[in-house]
């Protein structure tokens, strides 16, 4: 952890999903939650102890976890599935595909845990592949929230929409980087720092790092400028060719594998449309080690030095 984000207060975005999935339980009788026996790891305790009948826990049966929820749906319910994102999207990609996205299913897909956040359950608990699988289905928007407050706002969005969607929810604390009070717009992005020598494009757990190595480029003459695209599918294709057309260079990073995510995204977008030189930051083709966290992030350069690093390369590439 870098000292600016550790000194910075510390939010579970699993808390915020909790408050939210109630508040909007309470508004609205449609609401129901469907899980696989993770209602602990869901924080659902208390979404259980206020709406007995409206918590189905299906077990350890993901499959059955996505066809139940798309029936309510069809029923006229409004199903959150709550699930660790490993198996939610390892085990039941058949039944998003055919269940949720190709029928159109009115269901809020929640990853619960991805990333590394399971560290030291090792290779089998790491999400890192659920954005390459997830983005690759048709008419499904792919959402991964940045801290607390757009959790909150991803969830109302996602509860209002017309059809499916796929929120990922992270597990382990990050400082808060957007005002209580923001809205959730799919497709678009937010800028969070002013630059014109490097943009970083960065999703969840990865913004508020990337935040910190501006703070830190900053101090050096680097005017790094940040972008939260929390909003992967669908891509805000217009601030990512401003990003590439304004700045030296863009930077990709995400705590997933780098082979069908945000970056994927991004270099097809600008290889087409605008080259410029990438920077693409996450995990390579390969199984993540077994180990803490913060280890595993630093392992791979996900950090606010790796990101400040990979901005100083491109920063010294020469002129625009």
């Amino acid at each position: 952890m870098t000292d600016t984000v550790a000194a910075a207060p510390l939010f579970d975005c699993r808390k915020a999903f909790a408050e939210e999935l109630i508040a909007l339980a309470t508004a609205d009788e449609r609401v129901v939650v469907v899980c696989n026996d993770s209602v602990g790891s869901s924080n659902l305790v208390k979404f259980r102890e206020l709406f007995p009948d409206r918590l189905i826990n299906v077990g350890i049966a993901e499959q059955d976890l996505v066809g139940v929820a798309a029936g309510l749906a069809n029923g006229g319910l409004l199903p959150f599935v709550s699930a660790a994102a490993p198996f939610l999207t390892g085990r039941a990609l058949e039944q998003i595909k055919a269940d949720v996205a190709y029928s159109h299913a009115r269901v809020v897909l929640c990853g619960q845990s991805p990333g590394m956040a399971y560290g030291e359950l090792g290779p089998t608990h790491h999400s890192i592949e659920d954005l390459s699988w997830i983005r690759a289905v048709a008419d499904l928007p792919v959402i991964v929230p940045a801290d607390p407050a757009e959790t909150r706002a991803a969830i109302r969005w996602a509860a209002a929409h017309d059809g499916p969607s796929f929120l990922r929810i992270g597990r382990f604390a990050v400082p808060a980087v957007h005002p209580d009070d923001i809205t959730f717009q799919p497709g678009r992005s937010r800028q969070l720092t002013e630059g014109d020598d490097v943009t970083v494009i960065a999703v969840g757990t990865m913004v508020s790092r990337a935040v910190d190595a501006a703070a830190r480029l900053r101090d050096e003459g680097i005017a790094l400028r940040v972008i939260n695209m929390a909003s992967i599918e669908p891509l805000d294709e217009a601030a990512v060719l401003r990003a590439a057309s304004e700045t030296r260079g863009v930077i990709t990073v995400e705590e997933a594998t780098v082979t069908g995510g945000l970056g994927a995204a991004v270099a097809g977008l600008l290889s087409q449309q605008r080259p410029t030189r990438m920077r693409i930051l996450g995990v390579p083709r390969t199984f993540a080690p077994t180990g803490s966290t913060e280890f595993l992030l630093t392992h791979f350069g996900l950090t606010a030095d790796g990101i400040a690093a990979a901005a100083r390369q491109l920063a010294g590439d020469g002129p625009r």
